[in-house]
């Protein structure tokens, strides 16, 4: 059998999450894991020695010496250095969320386009197997309610909690309702950081379907769960812990009210980066559509932006409100 040519990777970034993509990369047999780089020239070396690597001083380093590369920067920086590589033909994992707005998340998405070059956006629960093993079940969803709560971070304060935390949410509720949202309306507050740091929207879409979103970077332990009720089943999510459960409508007999019969679905556990990157490196190789396109990066993005605004006004209004 012959095999096919190592894509060459490279990562932008190696703090928390870019030092995972590197070792994920670095455990891809289809993948050749050329070089990091970050700003912090020490880091950059620290992880090229952990990967077996090397460490460049500059991104700019990595042109025209890898085929595709892992963008985990700041998100003010997504858009300005995702078109560097997008525009010399390289293949582009970028973080979420895609970009710090939509219009730079649409330059992203057309300059992929003019340059035949593949975008992919780390909406990372879509390769969780409690998510993966839900695919073909839920029929006609009415409502979504989903919660990703954690500790301060430390971490990833340049944004929100929305763009930080809730936007994994955003994207998985869009992906399951199938329908435009009609309606937003939200409320949040900072807490620790200058920023929102706790949010809760809810989204009404135009199919009837409604979603209850809670993101806080301010909780004390962790929870990552979304609930899935439509007429006749309810699903538990637990991505944290790679669980799903499926209560199902049991008709009562005689016309008497029907019970609930509790399954939880067998779900072999897996790393849920180390399958975005396999996936990523697969459509570069092959040519074919990512799994997370930009489109999708900029359609949760988009409803993030409203959810932002929704809670700017209600800050606003509150402020306002007599004492």
């Amino acid at each position: 059998m012959i095999s096919r040519k190592k894509i060459r990777v490279g990562v932008v970034g190696v703090g928390y999450l870019g030092k995972l993509h590197a070792e994920k990369y670095a455990l891809i047999e289809d993948a050749e894991l050329v070089g990091v780089t970050d700003v912090n020239h020490a880091r950059a070396r620290e992880i090229a020695s952990l990967t077996g690597s090397k460490a460049f001083d500059s991104y700019a380093d990595l042109f025209g010496k890898v085929d595709a590369v892992s963008i985990v920067t700041p998100t003010e920086s997504h858009c300005r250095i995702g078109l560097e590589f997008l525009g010399r033909g390289i293949d582009v994992l970028v973080e979420k969320p895609i970009a710090n707005s939509t219009k730079e998340a649409d330059a992203l998405i057309q300059e992929a386009a003019k340059k035949n070059a593949i975008l992919q956006v780390g909406h990372l629960e879509r390769f969780n197997a409690a998510y993966a093993a839900l695919s073909g079940r839920v029929k006609r969803p009415v409502y979504l309610e989903a919660h990703r709560l954690s500790p301060f971070p430390n971490r990833s304060t340049d944004v929100d909690v929305v763009l930080d935390v809730m936007i994994h949410d955003i994207d998985i509720v869009l992906n399951l309702a199938g329908s435009e949202v009609e309606s937003v309306e939200a409320a949040g507050t900072p807490v620790v950081s200058n920023k929102v740091d706790i949010a809760n929207a809810r989204l009404r879409f135009k199919n009837g379907c409604v979603a209850s979103l809670t993101g806080s970077r301010v909780a004390r332990s962790r929870v990552r769960k979304l609930e899935i009720t439509e007429r006749d089943a309810c699903y538990t999510v637990d991505f944290m812990n790679q669980q799903l459960f499926i209560s199902k409508l049991v008709p009562g007999k005689d016309g008497a009210i029907g019970t609930l019969a509790d399954e939880e679905i067998v779900i072999t556990k897996r790393d849920s980066i180390l399958e975005e990157l396999k996936s990523f490196v697969s459509s570069s190789a092959e040519r074919k559509a990512p799994y997370v396109s930009g489109t999708d990066g900029r359609s949760a993005l988009a409803v993030a932006e409203r959810i932002q605004n929704a809670i700017a006004s209600s800050i606003a209004g509150l402020k306002n409100e007599p004492a």
